[in-house]
Order: structure tokens, then sequence, then C-alpha cells
């Protein structure tokens, strides 16, 4: 029977900010990416969300990003690889604390928004994520897009790779995502999600924007947890996967 992890980026309230249903897609979700307060998240965020993860028993993951409350993240910046690596390990680490004061344990690691986008062409700033995920713990999972430099650097470290894919983002050709700036970007219908998904999980192609169709590896999909359509979304493709006879449980390490 085939399988496949959902994850979801969750953890993303910051202060008075309120984003996400985080309560109701820890139902519909086998692993959770929780931020670490330098795109969202703070102390009290990052706290509640370890609590919710571990009641829910989903795999934990680490979604650090780059320090840019302002821009949520999504906004690149002109790091170095060795500053990359620090922020990082920082990241791992301030999450890590709640883990521990909670009795549970980190899974993987999935870098956030322009960071994640950067990791996926950038051979430098890729090796400088896989490097502090492994000398934090070389037994946690790296999720990275497919046939990316992040994805390879993963290995090149001796890290178990899960490769992700996005259930309502598209495609270019080069088998990158469709930036957020394109007014294609987004995936809103759901069945046509859905439709995506099913393909890739089950065929192992997806079809990009403009009509190719791509070879992808899908271990684990990603659910955006910040969209209107976010629960719906989510109960909908485990219904579809359940259909398709495909099982839905957390990547297991290697």
């Amino acid at each position: 029977m085939p399988a496949v992890d959902l994850n979801a980026d969750l953890g993303e309230r910051f202060g008075v900010y309120d984003l996400g249903a985080d309560e109701q897609l820890m139902g519909c979700v086998t692993s959770a990416n929780l931020a670490c307060g330098m795109h969202a998240g703070d102390p009290q965020v990052m706290w509640r969300s370890v609590k919710l993860a571990k009641d829910a028993r989903v795999a934990i993951g680490a979604h650090p990003g780059y320090p840019d409350l302002q821009g949520f993240g999504r906004r690149d910046m002109a790091l170095t690889a060795s500053e990359v690596y620090v922020y990082v390990l920082y990241q791992i680490g301030a999450l890590s604390a709640f883990l521990r004061a909670a009795g549970a344990t980190l899974h993987h690691l999935k870098p956030h928004g322009a960071l994640y986008n950067r990791a996926a062409v950038d051979p430098e700033i890729a090796r400088a994520i896989a490097q502090a995920v492994a000398d934090f713990d070389p037994a946690l999972v790296l999720y990275a897009p497919f046939a990316s430099c992040l994805a390879r650097a993963g290995l090149t470290c001796g890290l178990t790779v899960g490769h992700e894919v996005f259930a309502d983002r598209r495609y270019e050709a080069n088998g990158q995502l469709t930036p957020r700036r394109h007014p294609d970007a987004l995936i809103e219908n759901l069945e046509e999600a859905c439709e995506q998904v099913l393909t890739m999980v089950c065929a192992g192609k997806v079809r990009a924007r403009t009509g190719e169709w791509l070879e992808v590896s899908a271990d684990t999909v990603c659910l955006h947890g910040d969209g209107p359509q976010a629960v719906a979304f989510a109960k909908r493709i485990r219904e579809r996967l359940a259909e398709a006879g495909v099982q839905v449980r957390p990547f297991a390490r290697s």
C-alpha cells in the first residue's frame, strides 16, 4: 500500500497576531513544522504549539526562516552561508528547548519561505542548512524539494531526506514553485488540489503551470495552514487519499 506524510507549517502566530487554524489542522496532518521565532512565532506560541502537536501525536519538525518578522520570511535576504548556518542552528535549539521540557522529540526540519526557495537552488545555502541539521542531530529528517540543491546537500551530509511536494502551489517547468507574486501561483480549487496530490503521490509526476509533465517524488505533502480553506483542504485531501488506497502516516526515518 502506498503511503505519504501530510505536513503543515504551524505555530506561525505572533503576539496579538492570530494566523492559521492550528488546533483543527493538528487533527488532519501527520507532521507539523513549527515556526521558531524568526519569521513567525514567539516563545508563548512555540510552547503552546509544541503541546498541541504532542497531544495530537504528530511528528514535530523545526521550521526555521530568515529573521524577517515584517515580511513573514517570504523576502529573500543576502545572508552568507555561515550566517544561515548559525541562524538555523539557533532556531533548532530554541524549539528543542520547548520539546525537551514537554517530553517530546524533534523529528525533522523544513526551512520556511524564501529560505526554502533559496536553498532549493543555491548549493552553498543548502549545504549550510543541511550541515546545521547534521551537526545538531544527524538522525533528523530533512524535508526538501525533489532533485533540489537542498535534497542533494542533505544526502551528502548523511541525512535522511523526505522529498516534499505542495498541494496548493503550482510548479514551473524547471521544477521550482511558481513565485507567489504570480497571479496563478496558488491552487484555490479544492478538487484541483486533490488531483494534483493524487497524481504526485500515485504517479510520481506533476503538470507544470505551462503544461509540461515533471517527475517528482512525494514522501510528504505540504498543506499550507494560513489559507482561508486550509482545514477544508486538509480534510478533503485525506478523504481522497483514503479512497485511492494511500495510507497517511508520518515519514519514517531510515
